[in-house]
């Protein structure tokens, strides 16, 4: 579907992905001896040459070569920010997400916490979904500052959460769970990525910056520095029985909804988890003035349709994300779930 369009502009892209002058598919062997030397390079000197060393010269000189924005400066300058997560209860589970200025993390706890007072069927997912999604809309995606934006979602949906709302794919998922107790969830994305390789380095630049949905007030209109939007909510929670969990999707804006029906079913409904991965899902995308239901074929969500704009897909269609997740019982014994809509891996060890 990319191949084209996003690796065969630029040459050294073309040249590791494209064989015969077609994509790389699968079962094709694709060999980068750049990435691996680059990937070498990190292991010896550690993560930092990215952001001060040569990895970030390489990086930065082909940008601005290219005439793009990014400038050695800006890389390092660049700091993580550790920040506490987002926590609310669940039924039996505490539930803990990204926080502002993400913008996964709070409409996930947002819509997880109204669900609580709802119920998870059809016509709840739904009312939910329109109301955290219109006030997203309204509130969160054209703010300046996201953290107080999301701030603002988290504090007024805590004591009632639905008078609180007015009613107007290269991502990656890791979770991963131990025996003695940790929980861990990672979402790393690319974005649809910028097809753009760094010489010598295999490097395959993301294009974040320039992606319209992570950018709703315009390409390059927030200050330098400025930590763009987010859509990822990787996730771990504890159960009072002493149950772990970690999960998270890819999907761009499907990723709240799939959670937040996935772990409606498992966290509220007792459901297993697999088979609540498994199950139909739908996402009210907004169009306008109008609510279009995204959905796959089930009757119990044809059922809530009825009198609603909706769309369907063919069962478990890669629209609706690709949840993964690890978990313990409060027994102790592991398990992992994948979603069959994406290419996923599972083990237990």
């Amino acid at each position: 579907m990319v191949g084209d369009p996003l690796y065969a502009f630029d040459p050294v892209t073309r040249e590791a992905h494209f064989q015969d002058g077609a994509p790389l598919g699968p079962g094709d062997t694709m060999t980068n001896s750049d990435l691996a030397d680059t990937l070498e390079t990190i292991g010896r000197r550690g993560f930092s040459t990215l952001y001060d060393g040569d990895l970030a010269d390489a990086v930065a000189e082909h940008v601005q070569r290219e005439g793009g924005l990014l400038t050695r400066a800006d890389l390092a300058a660049y700091t993580a920010t550790a920040r506490p997560a987002n926590r609310t209860r669940l039924g039996r589970w505490d539930i803990a997400t990204n926080p502002p200025p993400s913008i996964g993390g709070p409409v996930l706890t947002t819509m997880l916490r109204m669900l609580a007072e709802t119920g998870t069927d059809p016509a709840a997912l739904i009312d939910v979904q329109t109301r955290v999604l219109r006030y997203r809309e309204a509130h969160l995606d054209t703010a300046v500052d996201l953290a107080a934006a999301g701030t603002a979602l988290l504090n007024g949906a805590t004591d009632d959460a639905r008078a609180a709302l007015s009613t107007s794919g290269d991502t990656v998922q890791v979770s991963v769970v131990d025996a003695t107790g940790t929980a861990c969830a990672i979402t790393s994305s690319a974005g649809y990525s910028s097809g753009v390789t760094v010489p010598g380095t295999g490097l395959v630049l993301n294009n974040c910056l320039g992606e319209p949905e992570l950018n709703r007030l315009g390409l390059h209109a927030l200050p330098p520095g400025t930590r763009i939007a987010s859509n990822m909510a990787p996730t771990t929670a504890r159960s009072d029985d002493g149950g772990l969990l970690a999960i998270g999707s890819p999907g761009a804006d499907r990723i709240t909804s799939a959670l937040m029906q996935v772990m409606g079913r498992y966290c509220l409904a007792d459901a297993d988890l697999q088979e609540g991965i498994d199950a139909p899902r739908l996402h009210v995308q907004l169009v306008g003035d109008r609510e279009v239901v995204q959905h796959e074929p089930d009757p119990a969500i044809e059922a809530a349709l009825v009198g609603r704009d909706a769309v369907a897909h063919p069962p478990r269609a890669m629209y609706f994300g690709g949840v993964g997740a690890a978990y313990r019982s409060g027994d102790g014994t592991l398990f992992a779930a994948a979603d069959p809509r994406r290419a996923a891996a599972t083990a237990v060890g």
